[in-house]
């Protein structure tokens, strides 16, 4: 349970900061929301099968970015961390 309601805190500010600092460089947001998903992937998460989506969500935005497709990069990572938000039960 304490996990769950750091995790949703950490998520939550992190989407909080990234949007505020990389209102102008969507690049960097892509990068914010890699780093967010590598930490929540870091806080254990329980289903090995999330574990599965989200490695291939990253190397999907990953690819996505060294092709210069910011934007899908960004509406990636951030539906992985909506999924992850939601698997975790944080809704914050």
């Amino acid at each position: 349970m304490k996990r769950s309601v750091l995790l949703g805190l950490f998520v939550t500010a992190s989407m909080m900061a990234s949007t505020s600092f990389a209102a102008d460089k969507p690049a960097d947001l892509c990068d914010a929301n890699l780093q967010t998903i590598n930490n929540a992937k870091a806080q254990a998460m329980a289903s090995p099968d999330l574990n599965q989506r989200v490695e291939a969500s990253v190397q999907k935005a990953q690819a996505l970015k060294a092709q210069g497709k910011i934007d899908e990069c960004v509406a990636e990572t951030q539906q992985t961390i909506l999924e992850i938000r939601k698997t975790s039960g944080t809704n914050n």
